[in-house]
């Protein structure tokens, strides 16, 4: 399995360093507002490298860290706008992220530690870098220096004379260099603060990730992501300090990043207003549908948001959704095929060859949902059909779909829940009422069934020698 470095612009064999454990951590949103649909795209990313992770290392237990930032400007000058305070605005919109990246399917972190429990660790983590003499204080507030890091842009790949100010303040006096960058903040009007030896204050963004991933995943860990925007200045800026702190320990082994959605080829993002928020998007679209759609492009390359894709991903879903429809309600036909059971057997073959040679390909899930799709053609033209295929061959296609659905998120389980097979069985007996009523030419109510079922979600496909239903 290889996956993309950026750290040192190749693909790399990922090995775990740890027997028992493969860490990730990896940046979570400022909570100062509604998630979009950028951030969906990175929390699939994300838990899809994570689910494929757990397939192809199934001794090994993932922890899996994602932070909330619920200190910096934004926060502060929102909630000052809405007069109330940073925790309670932090409050309302993780409780925001989890329902929208619940019904995304996108697993629960291990941990999700936020900022602001975590000061007195930055304050540790800042006096041991003074100490080193990789940080110095200035009227209250503390800097890093970059010049004392000798490595500093090696993830960006970024000479130091090519970089310019790095922050906001850069134009402050109190800096030696404009491309030094602040560890802690001193207090400044209207803003929540917090005592140190530097006087009253907030530590500065980069500060918090360093100390959470070391904290809960040590010096270094295998895989650090976040989108793109974060690799110059906040993963550059994290490898700095961390670094310096540990005397040159890695702090990850892998840094992995996914691209821009952008929108008329502008990045979708809350500062320049053209964003769609994923509660939005929920309200026209299935979840399903939405994931599918952000897994259809590789996650290095920039995915341009079209409504039209969405709608075609929602189609494409629903054909996978008939395929296992037809796998779990099957009922076989009037003769058995040996012929199309063995080109069955050949396509699950196939395709569970393809689609692992995608995912160990750096991730490729586009070729993954390809290969899905293919197998999802052949499954739903047997459907048609009147001749019936060995049920070891359906039991291996079902569990085999099953499972490449679950990888990619596309389903919440790789096995079919108690309610599942309940909610089957008592469709069974429904199917068969319908059919019985369909056969004595009692339309009428075959037709009620239909449109009584219809308002629960429930749809019916009838083809020539077997009915399906599906559950909107």
């Amino acid at each position: 399995m290889k996956i993309y470095n950026t750290l040192t612009g190749h693909k790399e064999e990922f090995i775990p360093l740890n027997d028992r454990v493969i860490k990730m951590y990896v940046c979570g949103p400022t909570v100062y507002d509604y998630c979009h649909i950028g951030h969906a795209r990175a929390g699939i990313v994300f838990d899809t490298i994570r689910r494929y992770l757990e397939y192809r290392f199934p001794e090994k237990r993932i922890i899996f860290i994602t932070n909330f930032t619920d200190i910096d400007d934004k926060m502060i000058n929102r909630a000052n706008q809405e007069g109330i305070t940073i925790f309670e605005l932090a409050d309302r919109f993780i409780k925001q992220y989890f329902r929208d990246f619940d019904a995304l399917n996108i697993k629960r972190a291990s941990f999700y530690p936020c900022a602001t429990e975590h000061i007195p660790d930055m304050i540790k983590f800042i006096e041991k870098l003074i100490e080193l003499d990789f940080a110095y204080e200035m009227e209250g507030s503390v800097y890093f220096n970059i010049e004392k890091f000798e490595t500093y842009g090696k993830l960006s790949h970024k000479k130091p004379e090519e970089l310019g100010p790095i922050e906001e303040d850069e134009t402050s006096v109190k800096k030696r260099s404009p491309k030094d960058f602040a560890l802690w903040k001193e207090k400044k009007e209207n803003e929540p603060y917090w005592e140190s030896p530097w006087g009253p204050g907030r530590p500065g963004w980069h500060i918090e990730c360093s100390t959470m991933s070391m904290k809960y995943l040590g010096d270094t860990f295998d895989l650090h992501g976040g989108g793109l925007d974060l690799v110059f200045p906040h993963h550059e800026n994290e490898i700095a300090q961390s670094e310096a702190l540990t005397g040159g320990k890695p702090l990850a082994n892998f840094f992995v990043h996914n691209n821009y959605v952008t929108i008329n080829g502008q990045k979708m993002s809350k500062s320049l207003g053209n964003f769609l928020t994923i509660e939005e998007m929920l309200q026209k679209h299935p979840p399903m549908a939405l994931r599918f759609f952000l897994l259809t492009t590789h996650y290095r390359a920039p995915l341009n948001f079209n409504e039209d894709q969405i709608v075609q991903a929602k189609s494409a879903f629903s054909k996978i959704r008939l395929a296992l429809a037809y796998l779990e309600q099957r009922k076989g036909g009037s003769t058995l095929s040996d012929q199309l059971s063995d080109e069955l057997e050949e396509a699950i073959e196939q395709a569970r060859q393809k689609f692992f040679d995608a995912m160990d390909d750096d991730l490729s899930t586009p070729k993954a949902v390809a290969t899905i799709n293919k197998l999802t053609r052949d499954l739903n033209r047997l459907a048609t059909l009147g001749e019936e295929i060995r049920p070891e061959t359906l039991n291996k296609a079902h569990d085999t779909l099953l499972e490449l659905c679950y990888i990619l998120g596309l389903v919440k389980s790789p096995n079919l829940s108690q309610e599942e097979l309940f909610i089957t069985n008592l469709m069974d007996i429904i199917v068969k009422i319908r059919n019985t009523a369909r056969e004595s030419k009692q339309y009428e109510i075959s037709d009620k069934i239909r449109d009584d079922l219809k308002e629960f979600g429930i749809t019916f496909i009838d083809y020539p020698n077997n009915t399906l239903w599906l559950k909107e």
